[in-house]
């Protein structure tokens, strides 16, 4: 039994660390040579926040463009997005626009406003960086985005962490908190 279940839609470009993350989240460890994801993956992850007990469903959208168009289709129901980005490939970021643009078409019923927080991926190559964070964090706040942070799925920096805030803000945001 939980007493809460939230729908939360993962997306953003091929190749960002998408799957890396659920699995690291799911699991606790870091699988090299992910295969791309076709479609969508469903996951079920479930945690405790501050004695609540609560279901996340994960879904794990392909981040190819031949898969963009699924993407409003499964929306649907949804309590929150992750949009996600690689911090190595600021052509993962730029995109953004494009997949709010999806991720709304799917939402959007009579002004509804699914809260999305913004990820960005692959901290740990921060010598290989070309989003810096400030810039980042402005973008996800020109956007009304919920919230910016970054992780990384091979160290497992603040994957849980990303999470656990999301669902804590759903909590809230549902007056169970």
């Amino acid at each position: 039994m939980y007493d809460a279940l939230f729908k939360v839609c993962l997306f953003g470009d091929g190749g960002v660390g998408k799957t890396s993350l659920v699995n690291r989240y799911l699991t606790g460890l870091f699988k090299t040579g992910t295969i791309m994801t076709i479609g969508v993956d469903f996951l079920v992850k479930s945690l405790e926040i501050q004695g609540k007990k609560v279901a996340l469903q994960i879904w794990d959208f392909a981040g190819e463009k031949r898969f963009q168009f699924l993407l409003p289709g499964y929306v649907k129901g949804t309590s929150a997005g992750i949009f996600m980005f690689d911090i190595t490939r600021m052509s993962s970021l730029t995109s953004l626009n494009e997949w709010l643009e999806f991720f709304k078409k799917g939402t959007d019923e009579e002004g509804e406003n699914i809260p999305i927080m913004m990820v960005g991926g692959k901290i740990d190559l921060s010598n290989r960086r070309s989003v810096f964070s400030i810039d980042a964090k402005e973008i996800a706040q020109s956007h009304n985005l919920l919230e910016y942070i970054e992780c990384s799925s091979k160290t497992g920096e603040n994957v849980e962490l990303l999470f656990n805030k999301l669902a804590q803000f759903l909590l809230k945001n549902a007056g169970m908190l």
